[in-house]
């Protein structure tokens, strides 16, 4: 495994510093321009290697064929080139820590900022290990650059080496996932991938078939604006009412912060505007339709409440379906987790499937009729300051990369369907 390190954490270091973060607020595709920046190196990149029928496409997806040299499904790959919106992502300076001795990470610039093996024992487990982090004030961008490194250093290594036996590869990396636009309608079709994977996990071993179901909601204020000395009796103000709202919501159940393994959630994500008019913008998660559901009504149930209080004001609320659990769909034919797990196995690596509480491309991916289950790469910490991921942890993830389309050419002799996934 060792052979990939180095290439991997010079194109970690190198994705990590490119600014690429998408932009909810946007209307555009990809969300913001500064995405085609690395969505064009990897274009370029693709190219030089040799892959085939490389391109950009118009909605933002770099496709490319790794060329088969035995028979077997056609196996799609996927990581995304965006970073979360949730955190600075600009100015990102990735850096290595070789060999980490099991002590405190400090960040230069952020004396006040520690990464510590007790407050993440996953960490406690890379002694030895070389650790990528940021410097403090941003996000890394491992979520899902280390996706990206490990696919591009993969398809690399298959493309110099055609005596590795491997069937048809697809390779996709896609804008916009972190706001829940990464797969456009048009992908599955240009995909044309008889299954596929997402490299979009975390710990070593994660080979995941069950995510959360997702909607978004976005809730509007109208009130009454008049001059404040001039607003007895008249003046409504939306500021007010949009904190009677996210007050009205449960505050010590269903939070993300209240939540944990099954259990779904009401978050608010944003509020903006003013006394006359306001915003507010939510997520809605949980593993099962019926639940989602009635997360949405009790959201609309609180603004018709405060809405009643008053009259003069105009409510309303917004809810708009973002992806389904993939687990309704990979249970009917547990082919591709199947043929992970035994990959993972093969290597000494226990799989573990546990439900993610997120979402990935696999999810709208297997929903919209392309089987795509999720598989680690090792981040850690994602969508903020103390973000890091272990090359080692990543070349692990390459090596399982490999072991699985070597694997995938005798799917066809091999049957795996009807297989039990482990818990």
């Amino acid at each position: 495994m060792t052979q990939f390190n180095a290439e991997l954490e010079t194109r970690l270091t190198r994705y990590a510093a490119i600014d690429s973060q998408s932009n909810d607020d946007s209307a555009s595709q990809p969300s913001s321009d500064i995405q085609f920046t690395i969505l064009r190196l990897l274009e370029s990149e693709l190219r030089e290697i040799g892959a085939t029928n490389v391109q950009l496409t118009n909605y933002g997806t770099v496709l490319a064929t790794i060329p088969g040299t035995a028979p077997g499904p056609t196996v799609g790959f996927l990581a995304h080139v965006d970073t979360a919106p949730q955190f600075n992502a600009t100015g990102v300076k990735p850096r290595v820590i070789r060999g980490y001795n099991g002590g405190a990470i400090s960040f230069p610039d952020n004396p006040d900022l520690s990464l510590t093996p007790d407050e993440f024992p996953y960490l406690a487990t890379k002694l030895g290990h070389d650790i990528i982090t940021a410097s403090g004030t941003t996000l890394l961008g491992a979520d899902d650059k280390a996706g990206v490194a490990i696919l591009m250093t993969a398809a690399r290594h298959l493309l110099a080496h055609p005596e590795l036996k491997h069937p048809t590869l697809r390779i996709a990396f896609t804008p916009d996932e972190e706001i829940g636009r990464g797969v456009d309608p048009r992908l599955p079709t240009d995909l044309a991938a008889d299954f596929a994977y997402t490299f979009d996990g975390g710990a070593v071993g994660e080979i995941e078939y069950e995510s959360f179901s997702a909607d978004g909601a976005v809730v509007k204020i109208k009130g009454v604006s008049i001059h404040p000395g001039l607003a007895k009796d008249k003046l409504v103000n939306a500021v007010h009412l949009a904190s009677k709202i996210i007050q009205t919501l449960p505050q010590t159940t269903l939070t993300p912060e209240t939540t944990s393994d099954r259990q779904g959630f009401i978050h608010a994500t944003d509020m903006s505007g003013g006394a006359s008019e306001m915003t507010i913008k939510f997520i809605l998660r949980d593993f099962e339709r019926d639940g989602l559901a009635a997360l949405g009504s009790l959201l609309q149930q609180v603004c018709a409440t405060v809405g009643a209080t008053e009259p003069r004001a105009e409510i309303t609320c917004t809810i708009k379906p973002q992806y389904r659990n993939m687990r309704y769909w990979l249970e009917q034919d547990l082919t591709p987790v199947t043929l992970a797990q035994n990959a993972a196995k093969s290597l000494g690596i226990p799989p573990v499937s546990v439900p993610i509480r997120g979402g990935t491309d696999g999810s709208r991916l297997t929903e919209m009729g392309i089987p795509c289950p999720n598989l680690f790469t090792g981040m850690q910490n994602i969508h903020g300051p103390l973000e890091w991921v272990s090359v080692q942890d990543m070349s692990q993830a390459t090596d399982f990369c490999l072991t699985l389309v070597q694997m995938a050419a005798l799917a066809e002799t091999t049957p795996l369907k009807g297989t039990p996934p482990a818990n």
